[in-house]
């Protein structure tokens, strides 16, 4: 790839890719999907055209993928949201790399509306939701557009695993 910082993106999004598909059981030790027509399967989106569609979709969650050195947080949580919409998910969310850190600590960050409806569809408090998943809350200011909740990678990867558990009676298309 001719463009490095592309390069390490793509690397990046692959990275988050195998470490959800493997924390979630969906692939042998080889990396193969046990069944690779599995609609819950995590994988890395195509893009098509104008309307982004997200890095990828881990269902019901866009995650936009970010290997940046200067975070712009709230940029890119509105971003993920309209992507998440484009895509026909409920959940936007972005996954920023912790640099000289192994995958499992990027951070993920969820717009407080976000994380929000994620709360109340798991039917639990804000504080069972910080115990279980290591929520930490950024508020910047009184406009709350730029609040958003974070938890490490691992942490996200658990909680979407107790998602699909708590929901596995809805058909996937509105997961």
């Amino acid at each position: 790839m001719a463009n490095p910082n592309k390069a390490r993106g793509t690397a990046w999004e692959s990275s988050v890719r195998d470490f959800l598909n493997r924390f979630l059981g969906l692939v042998d030790e080889h990396g193969s999907f046990w069944d690779p027509y599995d609609g819950l399967n995590v994988r890395r989106a195509a893009q098509e055209g104008a309307r982004d569609v997200g890095d990828i979709h881990a269902a019901p969650f866009i995650l936009e993928c970010k290997d940046v050195k200067n975070p712009a947080v709230p940029t890119w949580l509105r971003q993920a949201t309209v992507e998440a919409g484009h895509a026909g998910f409920p959940y936007g969310v972005v996954v920023h790399k912790t640099r000289r850190a192994p995958v499992s600590s990027g951070r993920v960050h969820f717009s407080v509306a976000t994380w929000t409806r994620v709360r109340l569809a798991l039917g639990h408090t804000s504080r069972t939701m910080a115990e279980l998943y290591g929520c930490t809350a950024t508020v910047r200011g009184l406009d709350t557009g730029r609040w958003y909740v974070s938890m490490s990678l691992l942490d996200f990867a658990a909680l979407l695993g107790d998602y699909r558990t708590r929901h596995a009676g809805v058909p996937r298309a509105v997961r």
